[in-house]
């Protein structure tokens, strides 16, 4: 069974964040349908929170602590990303954005992604279309057509025309269907380099 490695990044300050809950709400979905699609599903949950003094030490030193180095390894090592931001003057969050410019650029080249956001009304979806979208796009990664955005209403309510967890299923699907198959910049496994002898004793006995 193939393993398909999805980091989820959440910039959520609170404890417990919104940006948290929506990011653990479709990790969960995106697990459940790679499973359902044949493959294994390795899900790996960064809070950037815990990260904001690496980050800022980063951008001072140009060096990243080890933790921040793991991270930033294993968004590189990822198939799929899950991006989830809350909104702060009408953009993605400041240490969102930061943690991203630590990255290589080249880095999400071709990656999977999924973005998401939270705000305290409606008026802040536009930074999934305004912000994160373009900034996702700048970096040449493959997006769902599906954004999440999630406000106060979304939370404890699943009545009305269309639930949060509805809108979840559909984008974790969506991802579920750009990782499937072949996936752009996967390094193929090293051909094994055999000694001499070894290659004319299998010539030898092919004859």
């Amino acid at each position: 069974m193939e393993t398909r490695r999805i980091t989820v990044l959440s910039a959520g300050l609170g404890v417990p964040s919104s940006s948290r809950l929506l990011a653990d709400q479709l990790a969960a979905s995106t697990e459940r349908q790679l499973q359902a699609a044949g493959y294994q599903a390795k899900i790996d949950i960064v809070e950037l929170r815990d990260l904001a003094v690496d980050i800022a030490n980063n951008f001072v030193t140009g060096y990243a602590a080890p933790r921040l180095a793991e991270v930033i390894a294993g968004v590189e090592d990822s198939d799929g990303i899950i991006a989830v931001s809350p909104v702060f003057s009408a953009s993605y969050s400041g240490l969102f954005k930061s943690f991203i410019d630590v990255l290589d650029p080249k880095s999400l080249d071709g990656k999977a992604v999924l973005i998401g956001a939270t705000g305290g009304t409606d008026r802040h979806q536009m930074v999934l279309d305004h912000a994160m979208r373009p900034l996702f796009s700048y970096l040449r990664t493959r997006m769902t057509a599906t954004a999440i955005f999630a406000g106060p209403q979304d939370w404890g309510n699943d009545a009305g025309g269309s639930p949060l967890s509805a809108r979840v299923d559909r984008a974790a699907g969506e991802l579920v269907q750009l990782l499937s198959g072949p996936q752009p910049g996967r390094k193929s496994p090293a051909l094994e380099s055999l000694p001499f002898e070894q290659l004319l004793a299998g010539i030898s006995a092919a004859r």
